[in-house]
């Protein structure tokens, strides 16, 4: 079940009137760090005074754990991807590939991790469903103490780098509180990040660092709601 549908956002012509919905808005980045695009975010956000997470992949941070390093300082939680984000947990036909994923990322974090030990599964485009994790995969989250967290609104800025900003702003005032992924890639998509965070302010948006609490559906280890929909016992064929 994809998250988004086609929608238009009119921004008022009046941008100092508030929207008549208010709306909380936790940002998150995906599948980071880039040597060009996470220092912009990382101004932006410092501008801004937001705090955010940055889900890492492991196979970047080898190499990029500066970047990690100077998000942390600054005050952002770090939390982990998988390692390759090349195959969802639940479709790993390899018994341990799945752990795997998790544990080397885990690893490279070291010192960086939040003491929630967050997690957030691959969902090939914003996908909700079985696909996210298998029995192993939820096994180890549990035994870990790890954290869960999935999202509630993608504005599919990877494919969208032009046009995401009044997607995302569309969907998040839709929401109470509006888990939003965005991506710290090349894409030029985070061109936009500024004109996004100042647009959301202008209508009334306030940002939190934590996340909804539907978003997390394991804390520390713990079951927080029904987990069925998003594990497979079986591989989930493509």
């Amino acid at each position: 079940m994809r998250l988004c549908e086609r929608r238009v956002f009119a921004v008022p012509a009046n941008r100092s009137r508030r929207s008549e919905r208010m709306t909380t808005i936790t940002m998150t980045f995906d599948n980071g760090s880039d040597p060009d695009v996470t220092p912009e975010v990382l101004d932006t956000l410092r501008r801004h005074d937001i705090r955010s997470t940055f889900f890492v992949l492991g196979d970047k941070l080898r190499d990029r754990r500066k970047l990690a390093e100077r998000a942390r300082a600054e005050g952002h939680w770090i939390g982990n991807h998988t390692f390759n984000h090349i195959v969802p947990l639940g479709m790993s036909a390899e018994n341990g590939t799945a752990v795997s994923e998790i544990a080397l990322t885990q690893a490279l974090i070291s010192d960086l991790a939040h003491e929630r030990r967050f997690f957030r599964p691959f969902g090939d485009g914003g996908l909700l469903d079985r696909r996210l994790l298998n029995r192993e995969a939820l096994d180890y989250l549990c035994r870990e103490a790890s954290t869960c967290v999935l999202w509630n609104v993608i504005p599919e800025d990877w494919a969208r780098p032009e046009t995401w900003v009044e997607r995302a702003l569309a969907l998040c005032f839709e929401k109470e509180h509006a888990a939003l992924v965005l991506h710290d890639l090349p894409t030029g998509a985070m061109g936009g990040l500024d004109r996004f965070i100042s647009l959301a302010k202008e209508l009334g948006a306030t940002f939190q660092q934590n996340f909804p609490e539907d978003c997390v559906p394991i804390e520390r280890g713990t079951m927080t709601q029904a987990i069925d929909a998003y594990v497979t016992e079986d591989i989930v064929p493509a």
